[in-house]
C-alpha cells in the first residue's frame, strides 16, 4: 500500500534537483527562454523520442554518445536544432562543453531543444547564458516558463509518495506542448526527477509502459515533431524504492502533464476523451481511438460544439479497425445518440449532446460490440486560432 500527495516544487521537488530558467536573447522583451535541471549527485537517465525520421540533434547526440548516467540538462527554446546536419551535433557538443568548463560538477550533459525547424543554434548566445546559470537555484516555475514555445502557461507537477511503512520518495516534472502533438510522442517536451532508488534497467521498461497511456495517447493537431523527448531521471537520494508504487506514480505524473498539453492545444477550448471499448483487441481499440482525436472533421464539430455523430461513426469506419454499423453505440458522455443500428438522435437527445459539447471537458464513448479490447486518446478541438497562430509562427 502507498499514498501519494500533490505537493510544489515540480522539477526540484525530489532531494537533491535544481532548475532555473534565465533569458538568454532567443525570445523577445526578455522573456525566459534557457533552462537547465541539475542533480547535485550523478543521475541514472533513460529517454524516449519521437517516431519522427528526422530526429533533431539534441537526439542524436544523446544516442551518440548512448548518455546512461548525467547529472545536468540543458534545454532552450526557440530553436529547435532540427535539420540542420553534423553541424547541428557540433554545435550541442561546443555548448557542453562550454558548459562543463564554466561549472566544474557537470557530468556527461545532455541537451533538449524546442523551436522552429531548420534554423542553426544560436550557440554564443546559449553558451553566455550557460555561464549566467547558478545551479544551487531551485525555481522550477521559471524553468518551466523558459521551455514554452506556443505554451500558454508553464506545465510542472510533483508527488511526495509514501509507502506502508512511513518511507517517503518523491517525483517531480515540467512539460512543454501545445501544438505539433500527435499520438506517436508529440511536439512536447517533458523533464521527470526522482530521488527513488530504481534500479536502472527498470527505467526504461516503465518509462515506455506508461507513455503508451499518457503522452502516446494525446493529439492536438495530428503532427509529430522532430523534437518530442520525454527524459527520467533517478538520482536515488531518498534510498527508497517500491516497484508498484513509483509505477503508479511515474504513471500519474505523466498522465496529468499529458492532459494539461491537451487542455492548452493551440487555440483549444476543449479536452474531449475519446474511450473505444468492445473492440476486437486493444491495438485495434487505440486505432479508432487515435483516429479520432486526428480527425479533422471530429476537431472542427467540437470547435463547434456540434454532435455531429456521423462524423464519429464515418472516423471510426475509415479507422482501419474492424466495426459494424449494427453493433456500435455512440454516446456524448451519458447521451446515447446511436445504437446498434437504431438512430437516438431526435430534437430532445440531439440538445443533450449539444449541451454535453458546451462543456470544456467531456468523453465521447464508443462501443464496437465487438470483444472486449479497449483504450483511451485524448484530443482538443481545432479553430481559428491555430491556424492563426501556426501561420505566423516563424515571426
Amino acid at each position: 500500500m502507498f499514498t501519494l500527495f500533490s505537493i510544489d516544487g515540480g522539477v526540484c521537488a525530489p532531494e537533491g534537483f535544481f532548475a532555473d530558467g534565465i533569458s538568454c536573447g532567443l525570445k523577445p522583451n526578455g522573456q525566459k527562454d534557457l533552462a537547465f535541471v541539475y542533480s547535485d549527485r550523478l543521475c541514472d537517465i533513460r529517454a524516449i523520442f519521437t517516431s519522427n525520421r528526422f530526429q533533431a540533434a539534441p537526439i542524436v547526440h544523446f544516442k551518440k554518445h548512448a548518455i546512461e548516467t548525467t547529472n545536468f540538462v540543458l534545454i532552450n527554446a526557440k530553436n529547435a536544432n532540427a535539420m540542420t546536419g553534423e553541424r547541428g551535433v557540433e554545435d550541442i557538443e561546443m555548448v557542453l562543453s562550454h558548459a562543463k568548463s564554466i561549472h566544474k560538477n557537470i557530468k556527461n550533459p545532455a541537451m533538449s531543444s524546442t523551436g522552429v525547424i531548420g534554423v542553426p543554434l544560436p550557440k554564443a548566445a546559449i553558451m553566455q547564458g550557460v555561464e549566467a546559470f547558478d545551479l544551487n537555484t531551485k525555481n522550477p516555475g521559471t524553468a518551466a516558463k523558459a521551455i514554452m514555445t506556443t505554451d500558454r502557461y508553464e506545465k510542472q507537477i510533483a508527488f511526495e509518495v509514501k509507502l506502508e511503512n512511513g518511507e517517503t520518495f518523491r517525483i517531480g516534472a515540467m512539460a512543454k506542448g501545445a501544438g505539433m502533438i500527435n499520438p506517436a510522442m508529440a511536439t512536447m517536451l517533458c523533464f521527470i526527477t526522482t530521488d527513488a532508488a530504481i534500479p536502472a534497467d527498470e527505467m526504461a521498461p516503465m518509462l515506455r509502459m506508461c507513455a503508451e497511456t499518457t503522452f502516446n495517447a494525446i493529439s492536438v493537431d495530428g503532427d509529430t515533431s522532430t523534437n518530442d523527448t520525454v527524459m527520467l531521471l533517478a538520482n536515488g537520494a531518498s534510498g527508497i524504492y517500491e516497484r508498484e508504487a513509483f509505477a503508479h506514480a511515474l504513471e500519474r505524473v505523466m498522465h496529468e502533464l499529458a492532459l494539461k498539453i491537451v487542455a492548452d492545444g493551440e487555440g483549444a477550448s476543449k479536452c474531449v476523451s475519446f474511450h473505444v471499448s468492445g473492440a476486437s483487441n486493444k491495438e485495434e481499440a487505440m486505432m479508432a481511438a487515435k483516429a479520432l482525436t486526428n480527425s479533422l472533421l471530429v476537431k472542427t464539430a467540437l470547435y463547434g460544439e456540434d454532435p455531429n455523430w456521423g462524423r464519429i461513426a464515418s472516423t471510426i469506419g475509415a479507422s482501419g479497425a474492424e466495426c459494424d454499423p449494427q453493433k456500435l453505440t455512440i454516446s456524448f458522455s451519458n447521451v446515447k445518440v446511436y445504437d446498434k443500428g437504431v438512430i437516438l438522435f431526435d430534437v430532445e437527445q440531439e440538445k443533450k449532446a449539444a449541451a454535453v459539447m458546451k462543456k470544456s471537458a467531456f468523453s465521447i464513448h464508443c462501443d464496437l460490440g465487438i470483444a472486449d479490447g479497449e483504450f483511451t486518446a485524448y484530443g482538443c478541438d481545432l479553430g481559428h486560432e491555430y491556424v492563426k497562430i501556426n501561420a505566423d509562427y516563424r515571426t
